[in-house]
């Protein structure tokens, strides 16, 4: 499996534990909501938001597009400070996001 379909494999997997956990939004947010300038949209969006209305979709288009992918890349350290200690999701999503990291890194999955 090349990098780039393990990726996509990884991004199904996230996108399947939001809507698991009914963290799935049907409405997108408000257009001002993406223009924010810190990292994750942090002032913006709740984190599970950036995932399903940012990375997921940025990384799909760079998928299928056929564009290079981000080196070292990591998502899951912020989301380990992000969510509360005690969110239903939170250990699942984290194995989840690290194993997406790890694709970024060039370790197994």
């Amino acid at each position: 499996m090349t990098q780039h379909d393990s990726v996509r494999a990884q991004l199904h997997a996230i996108e399947a534990l939001l809507r698991q956990h009914q963290l799935w939004q049907e409405i997108a947010p408000q257009p001002e909501a993406f223009a924010s300038t810190q990292p994750f949209c942090l002032d913006k969006l709740a984190p599970f938001e950036w995932l399903q209305w940012v990375l997921i979709p940025r990384m799909h288009a760079l998928l299928d597009g056929g564009h290079p992918l981000p080196q070292a890349f990591a998502v899951s350290p912020y989301y380990e400070m992000a969510l509360e200690a005690t969110h239903p999701a939170r250990e699942v999503m984290l194995v989840e996001l690290e194993r997406l990291d790890a694709l970024f890194a060039g370790d197994d999955a």
